[in-house]
């Protein structure tokens, strides 16, 4: 696959404490505090998509914290996948608490 037919999503996108300035990409109330790479390979999961988990990678505004990255295919925009992972994850943390 070409790079074009992958999103790359990092769990900063999901994270709560981060500003949209820090790399948050969807709104406070869609948020996780701390989302794990772990977590947000479960919710793609869950979606149905092909994914690949890159471990070892870091976030660019983060270099030196390696939280993992994930590769995931693009059969929409990017920014509908976020939304759908982010209701995923929400359903995942709600899953947890109970």
């Amino acid at each position: 696959m070409r790079k074009q037919e992958k999103a790359i999503i990092w769990p900063a996108y999901f994270d709560q404490a981060k500003s949209r300035n820090d790399g948050r990409r969807v709104p406070k109330n869609s948020a996780v505090p701390s989302p794990k790479i772990d977590e947000v390979t479960e919710a793609v999961r869950r979606l149905g998509l092909e994914h690949e988990v890159r471990l070892e990678m870091g976030y660019p505004k983060t270099p030196w914290l390696k939280t993992g990255m994930l590769l995931v295919e693009k059969k929409e925009p990017k920014e509908q996948i976020i939304k759908k992972i982010a209701k995923q994850l929400l359903k995942i943390r709600s899953q947890q608490q109970k």
